[in-house]
């Protein structure tokens, strides 16, 4: 039985391959000035389960073998092959049942799949947050599928100058594959779904901090626009939210919003207006108001009393 506890930070590749300490972790490549990375791996008798938790890189497995997914706020059961896309923006957990596991899967970054107008992963919905991540596959798509992989493993070991190249046409023939087929819809609601979806709502709020530059927006500010990420009714996230944690979701948005802005405020050189803009605050006078009335003093009274503090020292 998989048991799950609150979420941990989302794991690295650099977690990855040091509790995976005999895989190679060679596929680091430098494309464009910008550092990506790509490996392919078999699952044969790979009987450790996945944690539920969040990772940062892109993931797309051939599963052959039984077990069960946990994904968002539902689990399903997987009793034949599949193939299962993840992103960085949700967790999942697997939990294997039979002894034999096989396949293939392959884990990337988003700078080595993303290039320009052939960009992947916003050309398809596979990898969108919300995206259903699960297909089951017959047998003829199976063998196809595996032949792909198989072509990846070689090429992960030639000296061909445009390998990176051929292999995210690889990775681009599965995500054809699976664009073909019905995402499977069999999901089973969690008897702790409210705290599952919590969860999933609070880890979405934070991917979007720190802001890390002025021309920046953050892509989610109400509780519909997470409601839509996570594929859930609106009316459910709140409940659920409320009734787990005694915020509201509204309240947690603000104040992550309020916190960033404090630090903003107090440790970067930005304008208020561009504090504002980088929060997704049109003008600068909504976030002057959406701060006031959250905290009951002015941005520029926090700026002003830091700085009128670090002069007396």
């Amino acid at each position: 039985m998989l048991y799950f506890c609150h979420m941990t930070r989302a794991e690295s590749l650099k977690d990855f391959y040091t509790r995976n300490p005999f895989i190679d972790s060679h596929g680091y490549v430098t494309a464009g000035g910008s550092i990506g990375h790509f490996n392919v791996f078999s699952r044969n008798n790979c009987f450790k389960g996945a944690t539920y938790r969040r990772r940062d890189y892109y993931k797309i497995s051939l599963i052959i073998g039984t077990g069960r997914l946990y994904y968002a706020d539902k689990w399903i059961e997987v009793d034949r092959p599949s193939l299962l896309f993840s992103n960085p923006g949700l967790p999942y957990a697997w939990e294997p049942i039979s002894e034999l596991q096989q396949g293939f899967y392959c884990l990337f970054t988003e700078t080595f799949i993303s290039d320009g107008p052939n960009d992947l992963l916003h050309r398809f919905p596979i990898f969108r947050i919300g995206a259903q991540p699960l297909f089951f596959v017959d047998a003829g798509q199976q063998a196809e599928i595996s032949t792909i992989f198989g072509k990846m493993m070689t090429e992960m070991e030639s000296t061909y100058t445009y390998k990176y190249d051929l292999l995210r046409t690889y990775v681009q023939l599965i995500i054809h594959q699976a664009l073909k087929m019905q995402p499977v819809g069999e999901y089973r609601k969690h008897t702790n779904a409210g705290i599952r979806i919590t969860e999933l709502f609070l880890e979405l709020l934070e991917r979007q901090f720190p802001v890390d530059g002025h021309d920046h927006t953050l892509q989610f500010r109400t509780a519909a626009q997470f409601a839509e990420n996570l594929r859930v009714h609106v009316n459910h996230l709140n409940r659920s939210v409320k009734e787990t944690t005694g915020k509201t979701t509204t309240q947690h948005i603000s104040d992550r919003i309020v916190k960033e802005a404090r630090t903003l405020l107090l440790h970067s050189d930005w304008t208020i207006s561009e504090i504002g803009y980088s929060l997704g605050f049109e003008y600068p006078t909504y976030f002057n108001n959406f701060f006031k009335k959250h905290t009951r003093v002015t941005p520029l009274s926090i700026r002003k009393n830091a700085r009128d503090a670090q002069q007396i020292k």
